[in-house]
């Protein structure tokens, strides 16, 4: 029985990354020895295991075979005669195929460390298209590093646009998808995962919603960089930039999405486009059973962006009823979390990307105000139901009249 640290491990410890997690594979063991040995077992499909004293999961060597569609179409094969090089031949890229031994000897039979040192994200074998995930994981992985100037090789390249044309994206389970999609959105360059499934075709199945944004004419003088689907990949460089959580970043990713079907006669106009928009940021939320919290913020950014950048000449009670609508007095984070997003896309544009936004704090001041406005005096003028709700409505109107004016 042998032990072998693998993945991602070794390969953050080669990079002189930190290291989070640490996955083990066993040779030459079966379940039953790893049971006898006081390891806890919590594999599905093939034999896994928990460390009685540290909880690293320790996988028995295996072997795979393509028999169905999708993530979940393998059979799995692990005995005491697989070999480390036979398990590390079914991972997907060679950066992550690489093994440590307990004498911190590296084992890396097809290339890892050097196209980490040349800064490649290669795929190991031609397995690699049986897995449409995989797919999804290098884009993920061209986000985390490529501002450590990383990029994919043309083969693998080829070989993701072919996983993309042979429709077994469209196989991939929702939770799947949102939760690589969620990781990928957190990595230091999430725009780069979505310009990677975009170049290599898996953008149209997986989210034909923002690939239909690409190519798509904005105004000029409102956007210079002119084309939709470059303008959501700069916002996403400033959510980034300004480390926002993944809330503000998924709204920003579908914001614009009504310009994707805004009629070519109006076009590079997109009038309505906000209210367009909605409908299909519902079908992507659902599609991808996003949690609800991230949907209903995705939502009123994308129906409500242009209010914040309008903040300073929207009328009192025009301006009241988006932050009833945003439920700031309750929500206060939610508050935040839209007007971060706004921000972000107010900067996400040719030349825009260091101007100010005082729309931000006026937003917040405006919260406050209405904040300030006590619902006591209203309950011992003996006010109440309906006629408290209108009383309290106008006080917190005239507040923002005052406010406004200031």
């Amino acid at each position: 029985m042998l032990v072998y640290k693998v993945g991602g491990a070794v390969r953050d410890e080669l990079l002189g990354l930190p290291v989070q997690d640490v996955d083990w594979v066993v040779v030459g063991s079966t379940p039953a020895q790893m049971q006898e040995l006081g390891y806890r077992p919590v594999g599905g499909d093939f034999p896994v295991f928990l460390h009685p004293h540290t909880g690293e999961e320790y996988a028995l060597a295996r072997t795979e075979r393509k028999n169905g569609h999708g993530y979940g179409g393998f059979v799995f094969h692990a005995e005491p005669t697989v070999t480390l090089e036979q398990d590390l031949l079914r991972r997907d890229l060679t950066i992550n195929a690489m093994a440590m031994d307990d004498q911190g000897q590296l084992v890396d039979p097809y290339g890892g460390a050097s196209d980490l040192d040349n800064k490649v994200l290669r795929h190991v074998s031609p397995a690699f298209a049986e897995d449409p995930l995989r797919v999804l994981r290098v884009a993920r992985f061209a986000a985390r590093y490529a501002h450590m100037g990383f990029t994919i090789a043309d083969e693998t390249l080829e070989l993701m646009q072919q996983l993309a044309h042979s429709g077994e994206l469209a196989h991939l389970v929702a939770e799947r998808v949102w939760q690589e999609c969620a990781r990928a959105l957190m990595e230091p360059s999430p725009d780069v995962f979505i310009q990677v499934l975009h170049e290599t075709d898996a953008l149209k199945p997986l989210l034909p919603e923002v690939d239909r944004l690409f190519g798509v004419p904005q105004r000029a003088e409102f956007h210079p960089e002119v084309d939709t689907g470059v303008h959501v990949l700069m916002v996403l460089q400033q959510c980034a930039r300004f480390e926002q959580n993944l809330g503000v970043r998924w709204a920003c990713l579908l914001h614009d999405l009504g310009k994707g079907i805004t009629p070519e006669h109006i076009l590079p106009r997109h009038l309505g486009h906000e209210t367009r928009g909605v409908p299909l940021i519902k079908e992507v939320c659902l599609r991808l059973r996003v949690p609800r919290d991230l949907t209903e913020l995705a939502l009123l950014v994308g129906e409500y962006h242009l209010h914040s950048h309008r903040a300073l000449e929207l009328k009192p009670s025009t301006l009241l009823k988006l932050l009833l609508r945003l439920d700031c007095l309750r929500r206060p984070a939610r508050l935040e979390d839209f007007i971060n997003a706004c921000e972000m896309d107010a900067r996400g544009r040719l030349g825009f990307t260091e101007r100010e936004y005082p729309q931000a704090d006026f937003l917040r001041g405006a919260a406050e105000c209405i904040r300030q406005v006590g619902v006591q005096p209203l309950l011992e003028r003996g006010l109440k139901g309906a006629e408290l709700g209108e009383a309290l409505y106008q006080a917190r109107l005239g507040a923002l009249k005052v406010y406004c004016t200031q």
